[in-house]
């Protein structure tokens, strides 16, 4: 019978969706805080492949992703999801919005996938703790990465595309320990 091992650590990500260049400072300024320093960050990304935050956040959202450089164990990603959603209250309340001033969506990279977090429930979802589930998002082969039926559309643009991939040469390099 094979016995359970610990999980390798994973890199953590997360994606800021925003309307405003100061909220989005805002939460990497908070990020940062609680999760140490960011390793990799892509440029903001037009996020127009749903209009489903903009009656809540307005037109001409964008997106960012940031990447940090301590690893965290997979296991931590419901609570680090509970912890982003409380920031984006704190985030509101500070600008006085009535809605949300970002979205901030965490997941884990691992060497075969990106897994996001999510409160929403739906069947290819996996229950983690909490209320927060795990979506898998991407899978990686060995030079390039896969789309799954339910990959959100904004996932299978080329930018983020380059921009995953950079990121797991990034996460690759550090259980290497090598810098290179």
């Amino acid at each position: 019978m094979a016995q359970p091992r610990s999980f390798t650590p994973a890199k953590l990500v997360c994606g800021v969706i925003f309307g405003r260049d100061t909220f989005y400072e805002r939460a990497k300024e908070r990020l940062v805080g609680d999760y140490g320093p960011a390793d990799l960050e892509s440029p903001a990304f037009a996020f127009d492949a749903t209009d489903y935050y903009e009656d809540e956040m307005g037109p001409g959202l964008r997106r960012r992703f940031m990447a940090f450089a301590r690893l965290v164990m997979p296991e931590r990603l419901a609570g680090i999801k509970l912890q982003t959603n409380g920031l984006e209250d704190r985030i509101r309340e500070d600008a006085a919005m009535p809605g949300r001033a970002v979205n901030i969506d965490p997941g884990i990279l691992t060497a075969s996938a990106l897994i996001m977090a999510t409160a929403k429930d739906f069947t290819h979802r996996i229950p983690l703790a909490h209320g927060i589930y795990a979506h898998l998002e991407l899978l990686f082969t060995r030079t390039d990465l896969r789309f799954l039926d339910w990959t959100y559309p904004d996932f299978r643009q080329d930018s983020y595309r380059r921009f995953f991939l950079d990121l797991r040469k990034l996460y690759l390099e550090q259980l290497r320990g090598s810098p290179d």
